[in-house]
């Protein structure tokens, strides 16, 4: 096995570094967030009734996902956000989570809210894929 490599010192490639392990910090002491994902697809009566679409309630046929992150304690002025295409990086003064996406996402397409009332922070971010049968956009 050898690893062929522009530098000779280097002892990885960037290929096999995973996408987001710069948001890694194993030595950040706060605690990681209770978190739920959701899949979301929009679907009308020619798919419930006739299923003329094709689709089915696979998370492959919904366009997106929704993450539900509790945040007690917390202000929407203390959370910091940051998507990236397969990663989403979370941080408040005493949580933080860093996500690896299921799925790749479109993350200029991605929208959040914060419900104080039961202070969660909402997500939601479409699913890039592409062309394929199921998913015509």
């Amino acid at each position: 096995f050898q690893v062929k490599s522009e530098n000779k010192k280097t002892i990885w490639n960037t290929e096999e570094v995973p996408e987001g392990s710069e948001f890694d910090d194993t030595w950040d002491p706060r605690e990681k967030p209770e978190y739920e994902i959701f899949f979301k697809q929009h679907v009308g009566t020619e798919d419930v009734f006739f299923g003329m679409t094709g689709k089915d309630p696979s998370t492959a046929c919904c366009e997106d996902i929704v993450i539900k992150i509790k945040l007690p304690e917390t202000k929407y002025s203390d959370i910091t956000l940051d998507i990236q295409d397969k990663v989403l990086d979370l941080r408040t003064p005493k949580k933080k989570l860093l996500l690896h996406l299921p799925y790749p996402v479109n993350s200029k397409e991605g929208r959040a809210r914060f419900l104080s009332d039961e202070e969660t922070l909402e997500v939601t971010l479409r699913i890039s894929r592409k062309f394929d049968f199921i998913n015509p956009s």
